[in-house]
């Protein structure tokens, strides 16, 4: 059987297409502490960081339950409530938010030659994005400062979706974003379960960048890093150039 021809590549982004820090503290939130000061919070900075954490990882626990995603605002709201003791402003949450990402951002990286890759797989194929992200504009924020965000069709995040990786939900969007069949894209991530397990469940063939070859992957869908993908696909189309002779008009879901 002859696999339909791949048209389109859909990325994570973190832990992808850059290098960042996952954690909520480690980055250094001075500017945010001190911001939350000056809205009356007495809080110190180490309790600060203490506090917002674990609101961070109840919501974080909500989510795990069926992959609903939730926003900045909604955690910012939850944790400003306690920690002025009253109800925000939407300024106050607004502000607070926009610092605290600012900060965040300083644990992300843009890989060497990241923008060559992109632009040379844009020539070839249709890109898009598919990122779990509390906030909407930051995925497409990072794009535009790589010079990349005219190479993706679409930029698709959980909070927008509403649905978090590995749900179906999301990858469906994504499809139906760019008009493609599951058949004729590819997924490319860094994470097991909503990288792997979620796009193959919905018919989407996945790469997992996997080093260390932790996951149970098969080889042939396992990268060293996202700078292996070209020659993968290259080796995938030669490979689908050659049709079966049992079956030389049947098309099967890769």
């Amino acid at each position: 059987m002859r696999q339909t021809r791949c048209t389109h590549i859909l990325f994570d982004f973190f832990g992808t297409l850059v290098e960042y820090s996952a954690s909520r503290t480690e980055q250094g939130f001075q500017r945010s502490h001190d911001l939350l000061r000056r809205m009356g919070a007495g809080l110190t900075y180490e309790k600060f960081l203490a506090e917002w954490s674990q609101t961070s990882a109840e919501f974080d626990r909500l989510s795990e339950r069926d992959d609903h995603e939730f926003s900045m605002i909604d955690v910012g709201t939850a944790f400003l409530a306690d920690a002025l003791g009253s109800e925000p402003t939407q300024a106050h949450i607004e502000a607070f938010i926009a610092e605290y990402v600012r900060e965040w951002n300083e644990g992300v990286h843009y890989p060497p030659g990241i923008a060559d890759l992109v632009s040379q797989l844009a020539g070839e194929y249709r890109l898009a994005v598919v990122t779990n992200t509390h906030q909407a504009t930051l995925v497409p924020n990072h794009l535009g400062a790589m010079g990349l965000l005219s190479s993706f069709d679409a930029v698709i995040t959980s909070v927008e979706v509403g649905w978090r990786k590995p749900h179906p939900k999301i990858f469906a969007t994504a499809l139906d974003a760019l008009e493609v069949t599951a058949s004729a894209a590819v997924f490319v991530g860094d994470t097991y379960g909503p990288d792997f397990q979620g796009p193959e469940n919905a018919g989407i063939r996945a790469f997992l960048i996997d080093p260390q070859q932790h996951a149970p992957v098969p080889e042939e869908q396992r990268l060293s890093s996202i700078f292996d993908l070209p020659g993968r696909l290259s080796r995938n189309a030669g490979s689908e150039a050659q049709p079966d002779r049992d079956s030389d008009d049947a098309e099967a879901i890769s």
